[in-house]
């Protein structure tokens, strides 16, 4: 302890304390450089801001370096500053160099713009999801099929950059896909990553159609190595299903009677009357193994169609961006 107390002691009592203070303020190089750091730590976060931060870092430590070179002559000042200088130029060129390689096409910049950056991801994260994919477009040609009813597989996940998507069963319009909607979600998250399964409906272009699509392999191998990049994903999908049994929901209440719904069977039971006959019971792969947000209502008297269109509308349902920030955060 002794010896810990003399070295510290030497360290602050050592040196000889100032008894005469400078009466002329320093130069204006050395103010200037003040000035640079003040304002420089007031950086964000983000590409810009490190551009923002290290910029004016670097202007600092230099003014500082012709501080110490031209008024204090004192070479070990001149370099400790010189070498942060330096430091802050290569992080400034290797900032810059990152957010120049991070380019898309048209389409996928227009994407970024209406989805992702309201949600508050960065183009480096974006940049991953683009390479998943990697950075292709697909074109769907009108009343081309992106699937069918009963024979196309489930081996991938698409999102619709622009066109309209009409989905039927045997024939029957149930609803529209329209840009900024996934084509399959229902399929993706009724099946585990290592099942497989077929699509139970018919998707139609109605128009001629662009799209995105992610390999599920790749896709879950990406989800592996980034967590936030799964949860973005879960919040994603899951909003759009709420979409798509949004619209099933008023096609529901559409004329007098019910009609039978491949995607909603216990719904579709509950909304009958007592003496109608009711449907199988059974639930088809789209919503099945879920969360409790792909849960059919209870058959109370209370959850029934009338009820539920009710209390359910669009004001009610999640943030994405709220829910995005809480990933974040975690």
């Amino acid at each position: 302890m002794g010896e810990n107390a003399s070295f510290w002691e030497s360290l602050i009592f050592a040196h000889p304390t100032c008894t005469t203070w400078k009466q002329e303020a320093e130069g204006s190089i050395y103010h200037l450089a003040s000035i640079f750091f003040v304002v420089g730590f007031m950086g964000g976060s983000g590409f810009f801001g490190l551009l923002y931060v290290f910029s004016l870092l670097g202007l600092g430590f230099l003014c500082s370096s012709v501080w110490a070179w031209l008024d204090v002559c004192a070479a070990d000042i001149f370099s400790w500053n010189f070498v942060l200088f330096a430091i802050c130029f290569v992080q400034f060129v290797y900032v810059t160099y990152q957010v120049r390689s991070v380019a898309f096409d048209r389409e996928f910049q227009e994407l970024y713009s209406a989805l992702f950056q309201p949600l508050g991801i960065s183009l480096t994260v974006y940049r991953k999801i683009v390479l998943c994919c990697e950075a292709e477009v697909i074109t769907l040609e009108k009343e081309h099929c992106y699937a069918m009813q009963g024979k196309t597989p489930i081996d991938k996940l698409s999102l619709l950059v622009s066109g309209r998507i009409r989905v039927t069963v045997d024939g029957e319009f149930l609803h529209y896909i329209f840009p900024l909607q996934f084509l399959d979600s229902p399929e993706w998250d009724s099946l585990r990553p290592t099942e497989e399964g077929i699509f139970q409906v018919t998707l139609t272009a109605e128009t001629d159609c662009r799209y995105v699509a992610w390999r599920r392999k790749k896709l879950y191998l990406l989800f592996a190595k980034h967590r936030f990049i799964s949860r973005l994903f879960s919040i994603l999908i899951g909003s759009d299903i709420a979409e798509k049994l949004y619209a099933l929901n008023d096609r529901v209440h559409v004329g007098q009677g019910f009609r039978y719904d491949i995607r909603l069977p216990n719904f579709y039971h509950v909304a009958l009357p007592e003496s109608g006959p009711a449907p199988p019971r059974q639930r088809p792969a789209r919503l099945q193994r879920g969360s409790p947000r792909r849960q059919p209502p209870h058959s109370d008297p209370a959850a029934t169609p009338q009820a539920h269109g009710a209390a359910q509308s669009r004001d009610t349902k999640p943030n994405l961006t709220d829910k995005c920030r809480l990933c974040q955060l975690e």
